[in-house]
């Protein structure tokens, strides 16, 4: 069933534990968070203990395809992040960082702070023996672009450990129209060119709109997916195949998205106005 460079139907737990020895040096896994998203198969609606359970099964799946010196990634959302860190730990794996993903897009709320952020677990086998390409992912550091320091690192430096990335909208380049959620390329290159090299084999036990392939594939990694939905298979193999004959272009993000801002403004639009009185009881328009 494991051929690399290919993204298959089927149930994760089953297709990887089937596996006579472990073959992938990453494994990125973003599972339903199991909040009622709509998906065309799987019900995202389970008890708490069945959820867990299954939750194990398919971590344990994935530590079973992962090779001794390999990587794992997994996201998750707030309700289940802590079982997620403890099963982790139960498997033995080892915690090199709880990264935050702060999504710049997040949704409005009226009741309570806005949700805007998810969570990445980045576990290893080995904390002795493991890929973790530093000069891959530097960004310029504050001391490059804000103190002009002498002493900052002219490749600049590691990535803290909270990502800003916007989620995927509707206008970017890489969104797909038949998928309930999608993870951003750029998100998905920083973990691969960080967590394994050319050549290396990518592992996403649940494929959905391909994010993780397309990315694995564009930088010359192999990559294996998995999917209970025959329809997003498919749809995914297309959305590699047009990725890498540059159909469907990348969509830039930035992690300080004031840097792109005045680039991705939409014609005709108006900055947001809000006013504020003075105690003079004036009102002084303030724009954002």
């Amino acid at each position: 069933m494991f051929e690399p460079n290919s993204i298959i139907a089927g149930d994760c737990v089953k297709v990887l534990s089937h596996l006579k020895e472990p073959v992938a040096d990453l494994v990125f896994a973003d599972p339903p968070f199991n909040i009622g998203y709509k998906y065309d198969i799987y019900q995202d609606r389970r008890a708490y203990d069945e959820y867990y359970a299954w939750t194990e099964n398919w971590m344990g799946a994935c530590l079973h395809a992962l090779k001794p010196t390999g990587s794992f990634w997994v996201a998750i959302g707030d309700e289940y992040a802590a079982e997620v860190r403890v099963i982790g730990r139960k498997l033995g794996l080892h915690l090199r960082n709880w990264v935050i993903w702060h999504y710049t897009f997040g949704q409005n709320t009226q009741k309570k702070f806005a949700r805007a952020h998810a969570h990445l677990f980045y576990w290893v086998k080995n904390p002795r023996g493991f890929t973790f390409n530093d000069g891959a992912v530097r960004i310029p550091s504050a001391r490059q672009t804000t103190y002009a320091d002498r002493r900052a690192n002219p490749k600049g430096k590691v990535p803290d450990d909270v990502w800003s990335f916007s989620r995927v909208c509707g206008t970017f380049h890489e969104r797909v129209k038949w998928h309930p959620c999608q993870m951003p390329e750029r998100l998905l290159e920083r973990i691969v060119k960080a967590s394994s090299n050319e050549g290396e084999l990518v592992l996403d036990p649940f494929s959905g709109s391909g994010t993780t392939a397309v990315v694995a594939a564009r930088l010359k990694r192999q990559y294996f997916g998995v999917d209970l939905s025959k329809r997003y298979v498919t749809n995914a193999r297309q959305r590699i195949a047009e990725t890498l004959a540059g159909k469907r272009p990348v969509t830039e993000i930035a992690e300080n998205p004031e840097v792109l801002r005045e680039k991705r403004k939409v014609k005709g639009t108006r900055p947001h106005c809000r006013r504020q009185g003075d105690a003079a009881g004036n009102q002084a328009a303030l724009f954002e």
